[in-house]
């Protein structure tokens, strides 16, 4: 078993340290799931049996001994060196990521990030591989419910494991059709809920109740060994990001690590439990819990003391050195004493335990909040910020006069968010009732797009109150303003956006506005390739479209290109380099090297009108312009 634990700890750790190198070595996590799906099962039936209950205290008590000293060592020790290391910006969400990984519903916190369309692009924290063991734990909540039930009927009905078989069964077949479903509906929460990964502990529980009756003969098992190291090998090289994960896609390596512990401690040197069990193995497998501990705390703060988003050949290998030194380290001193020595004998002192634990990592949390309260703001000086002053490149650049401060501008967002008028992904109908600038004004100005047309509302706000324009937003997130059928990213064909812009056009073609302004990400993409069709070139056709449709109304379009693209987080880079902000500089044709189909579609739009017989069905036509464009004081778009 800890050969098996080697592997899959070693996948995680590679993978994490260069994802090129082994594309799909998120796999470990799940082999983790099988195999304590198994242990845990195994325990639980072996007391059941030789004993006629489960005691829970004990139980409990022994997850306490075995997982919280190094847990509570290495939050601890990362909340410590994220408020050294890490920019202002990212301490929030840093500190609350340390408490709910102490908690161990980890795995939770970040489910709802990853369906919050303005956090799923947070960076990483460095506690946030606390996620699998969050499920683990509330996977240990309920697992042994089903054995203490099954003890007590086993002593007064000799009741067989067929009840048992039964239970899980069922768990995994819910679990794993609720994890197909999710990962094919492109539900982003999908990768971290406990009710999608339980069919993976299930299935090493099954197993256990399987070995419990008799193992399998050994020609079986020596092949069972070998093809589950290629079921799992394969899955390392045939999956990367883009793989619809966990769901159908998850039974590979699952499969994979049940066939391996199926084979047991298979006879020959040949054998694949003879290479699992080489010395090298059993030593990376004993430290594998505290290597996966501590890995990704240094890979992640590593990252944010050099500024770069990968690790370089040397830094990777000094990482992985001094993880493996840690694990070693860490297992030595901490859990080996703990486990070994009875510090934790009873379930008073566990509790105890948990809640010291908890208050420690609590503490170290609420100093990076207070941290990030005492963080200074920079007050709006028109001489310094407006001006032939703010653009003075040979003026010293200093964080000190920036203004607003990084952590302002993080927590700055358009007002369309907390009014609840940018329409989340779900959503398919146009709500008019979003309305900014002048309500009663003569002139209506209409916002479409996605999160990078919301972008530019606060900007539009100022000129609606300023020249007494009704500012309508209709803007809806990860949405580009176009009929052609996109992604949401994940291989999942988004319907519910093209419904959402078809009926904006309507709405438009209702509500007749002076003007559309339009902006939208570069980034977006079809749902499908068309053989010899770009890409870029199909988004551009389904913009045109739409504009055109608008244009034939009579309604002027004016869009912006999308925004300039930063080589990182510029806030998380402005806030680490105050002392000099040119380190975050990023050159004009880097900024906007990335193709945008709006310029093609503004290209098309305009050859269209052009070509128009009538001056004014050309008048008519959509006057897309691909950077700006603003009203003059009549009301007459201009560039």
């Amino acid at each position: 078993m800890q050969g098996l634990r080697a592997v899959a700890v070693l996948l995680v750790l590679v993978y994490h340290l260069d994802p090129r190198l082994l594309p799909g070595g998120y796999v470990g996590v799940d082999v983790f799931f099988v195999i304590s799906g198994f242990l845990i099962t195994s325990l639980l039936l072996r007391e059941a049996t030789e004993h006629g209950r489960v005691g829970l205290r004990r139980f409990y008590v022994r997850r306490v001994r075995r997982l919280l000293p190094a847990s509570t060592v290495v939050l601890a020790a990362t909340g410590a060196a994220a408020l050294v290391l890490l920019p202002v910006t990212r301490l929030t969400d840093t500190a609350w990521q340390l408490v709910a990984s102490a908690a161990y519903v980890e795995n939770l916190y970040l489910a709802d990030q990853a369906v919050d369309y303005l956090a799923a692009e947070t960076p990483p924290s460095p506690v946030q591989h606390f996620w699998s063991l969050s499920v683990e734990e509330q996977f240990y909540v309920v697992w042994p419910l089903p054995f203490m039930a099954w003890a007590l009927a086993r002593r007064h009905l000799h009741a067989s494991t067929g009840p048992l078989v039964a239970i899980l069964g069922a768990l995994f077949v819910l679990s794993l059709a609720t994890s197909v479903l999710l990962a094919l509906d492109g539900t982003a929460a999908a990768y971290f809920l406990p009710t999608t990964r339980a069919w993976e502990l299930a299935a090493g529980g099954l197993l256990a109740l399987a070995l419990a009756r008799g193992s399998l003969p050994v020609r079986p098992r020596l092949a069972l060994g070998w093809l589950g190291l290629a079921a799992i090998a394969a899955a390392v090289v045939l999956y990367d990001e883009d793989t619809v994960f966990p769901g159908w896609a998850a039974a590979l390596p699952v499969l994979g690590a049940v066939a391996v512990i199926a084979a047991e401690d298979s006879p020959g040197l040949r054998s694949a439990s003879a290479v699992l069990g080489t010395a090298p193995a059993r030593f990376v497998g004993d430290i594998s819990y505290s290597l996966y501990l501590w890995h990704w705390p240094l890979i992640v703060l590593t990252l944010a003391v050099t500024g770069r988003e990968r690790l370089g050949v040397l830094e990777a290998v000094l990482v992985a050195a001094s993880s493996l030194l840690l694990a070693w380290g860490t297992k030595l001193w901490v859990e080996d004493p703990v486990r070994g020595r009875g510090l934790v004998p009873n379930g008073r002192a566990a509790l105890a335990v948990a809640l010291a634990g908890l208050l420690a990592v609590s503490a170290v949390a609420a100093v990076g909040l207070v941290s990030v309260e005492r963080s200074g703001s920079v007050s709006f000086d028109p001489d310094v910020h407006t001006g032939p002053a703010a653009i003075d490149r040979s003026a010293p650049s200093s964080g000190e006069l920036m203004y607003p401060a990084p952590l302002d501008a993080a927590q700055d967002l358009p007002a369309v968010y907390d009014d609840g008028c940018q329409a989340s992904q779900e959503a398919t109908a146009p709500d008019t009732s979003c309305v900014y600038g002048v309500e009663d004004a003569e002139r209506t100005v209409a916002v479409v797009g996605d999160s990078h047309g919301a972008q530019w509302i606060p900007a539009l706000e100022e000129l609606a109150l300023e020249r007494d324009w009704r500012l309508v937003a209709l803007t809806k997130s990860a949405c580009a303003f176009t009929d052609t059928l996109t992604s949401r990213g994940d291989a999942v064909p988004y319907e519910e956006c093209r419904t959402w812009n078809r009926a904006v056009v309507e709405e438009l073609l209702d509500l007749r506005p002076d003007l559309v302004f339009t902006s939208s990400s570069a980034m977006a993409d079809p749902a499908e390739e068309v053989p010899g069709r770009d890409s870029g070139a199909l988004m551009a056709e389904g913009m045109g479209r739409l504009w055109n449709r608008v244009g034939e109304a009579g309604i002027d379009v004016v869009v912006i290109r999308d925004t300039p693209r930063t080589r990182e987080d510029v806030l998380e880079c402005l806030a680490a380099n105050a002392d000099d902000l040119s380190r975050c500089d990023r050159s004009e044709d880097e900024a906007l090297r990335l193709p945008d189909p709006q310029e093609t579609a503004v290209r098309t739009v305009d050859a269209d009108a052009s070509s128009s017989t009538s001056a004014t069905d050309s008048a008519r036509g959509a006057r897309a312009r691909p950077w700006s464009g603003t009203w003059s004081s009549t009301g007459t778009p201009t560039t």
